[in-house]
């Protein structure tokens, strides 16, 4: 199973070579990274072009946002399975590539554990989101997978399509709402920490970040599962979060 990464960046010398390090330390042999750069005016791309690595595919073109450089990520990558790694996170261990195939063996789609850092200095622990299994209809009930730990088969994307642009905080909740309760595939957990994800990013910068991914998960929730203007999910989502920040399941 050839396994794609796709890492969407800008601006993110700051960071972005601990993404790729983490990336080139997989024990997993046949992978691909596919790093889709929205025009970094810094050295992002001196330090891609540093690790001189043919499993490294670059691109460096102006997009529309983060969710449409996923898209072209998307639509380009060549192996069997596929997932994104932020440019601000970077892989806990060497074997997490490993891990995803081993579940994708069996499974169209793969769900794993991830730790939110302070940095990937002191790799200090913030939470630690620990999924629970999925049943179908979970989403309703306000469970949801951590994006930087979801991969999937290439039946998947070509059944779910495009990460669509009119959710800029919740795309990434839709697209795994539909890949899991729209669809008849098979999902399996990750029972392996895959990622540290730094916080301080998009979904993870403080009070108004939380209440417009909350609020925009609804509006999925209401345009792909019909349900009403108040749904169980919108208190049952945030409050899965708690244990999380308590480190524990």
């Amino acid at each position: 199973m050839k396994m794609s990464v796709v890492t969407v960046c800008f601006n993110s010398a700051a960071t972005n070579g601990w993404t790729i390090e983490s990336f080139l330390a997989q024990d997993w042999p046949d992978k691909e990274l596919l790093i889709i750069d929205g025009v970094s005016r810094d050295d992002t791309l001196k330090i891609v072009e540093s690790f001189d690595d043919p499993s490294l595919l670059v691109t460096s073109e102006p997009d529309r946002g983060i969710y449409d450089a996923m898209n072209k990520g998307l639509r380009r990558f060549s192996g069997d399975a596929v997932g994104f790694l932020n440019s601000d996170d970077r892989y806990r261990d060497p074997h997490a590539l490993s891990a995803i195939a081993a579940v994708l063996d069996r499974h169209d789609v793969a769900y794993g554990d991830i730790d939110i850092v302070a940095d990937h200095e002191t790799r200090r622990l913030v939470r630690a989101w620990r999924n629970t299994p999925y049943a179908p209809g979970g989403f309703r009930n306000g469970w949801m997978p951590a994006h930087p730990g979801f991969y999937v088969r290439r039946k998947v994307v070509e059944a779910v399509g495009d990460f669509d642009l009119a959710y800029p905080s919740a795309s990434d909740y839709d697209w795994m709402l539909r890949a899991m309760e729209l669809n008849d595939f098979r999902a399996g957990h990750v029972d392996h920490v895959l990622v540290e994800m730094a916080n301080g990013g998009y979904s993870t910068s403080g009070i108004r970040a939380f209440l417009r991914g909350n609020f925009q998960s609804l509006q999925v929730r209401r345009r792909r599962l019909g349900v009403g203007l108040i749904d169980r999910a919108l208190v049952a989502k945030p409050l899965r979060k708690i244990p999380q920040w308590l480190g524990r399941r």
